[in-house]
């Protein structure tokens, strides 16, 4: 008999740390060291989260990532950080962070957020969360942030369980695929006509 563990996660550092250096050719998983000798203070710092992010856009919202593209510093540390800005009616849509779980605060205004269970259960699990409350997306499940109020802005902070979590929006990436996947193929997947995909498509 043999039985086997698979634990999937972030690599952990091996040393004090591991500034990626984003200059370096070599592709591994994850990002190659920078000489510790060559370290400053920089590779940890990222500067202005307290500015707004653009919300003039078609979802009304906008997300500030810190990853490990911005800080070189979080390299194998298996964390980051990003601001959401919602303008009245602002949409985070329905995506996933394939890498990580999110944690989200509300630093101001109100926001209605949830995520949905795995096939085959498919439920709902959602909460309307005010400033200074707390919400929690588990790891690849598909999620969303909407701010419902029509006339405040609102402001929220995530952590992740990762230096690189990914964003897969769902719809984006269902009708907004280079190439197209093909319409017949979605039309039977959802159950629609094929001129409704036609039309989602070219939304994208």
């Amino acid at each position: 008999m043999a039985s086997s563990v698979v634990l999937a996660s972030d690599p952990s550092p091996l040393q004090d740390f591991c500034v990626a250096d984003k200059a370096s050719p070599v592709l591994v998983n994850g990002l190659v060291c920078k000489n510790p000798k060559d370290v400053v203070a920089e590779d940890f710092f990222f500067q202005g989260l307290n500015k707004a992010g653009n919300t003039k856009n078609k979802q009304g919202s906008n997300v500030t990532p810190v990853n490990v593209m911005q800080i070189p510093g979080l390299n194998t540390l298996g964390i980051s950080l990003a601001r959401l800005d919602f303008a009245p009616y602002g949409l985070v849509p329905p995506h996933t962070h394939p890498r990580a779980t999110e944690i989200l605060t509300v630093i101001e205004g109100t926001l209605h957020v949830g995520f949905v269970t795995s096939n085959t259960q498919n439920r709902l699990i959602f909460k309307v969360l005010n400033a200074g409350d707390v919400f929690v997306f588990p790891v690849g499940l598909i999620h969303f942030q909407f701010n419902p109020d029509m006339h405040k802005d609102a402001v929220a902070i995530s952590g992740l369980s990762s230096q690189n979590p990914g964003l897969n929006i769902i719809a984006d990436q269902v009708f907004g695929s280079d190439p197209k996947i093909d319409r017949g193929l979605l039309a039977k997947a959802f159950q629609v006509d094929k001129g409704v995909i036609d039309y989602l498509q070219k939304q994208f």
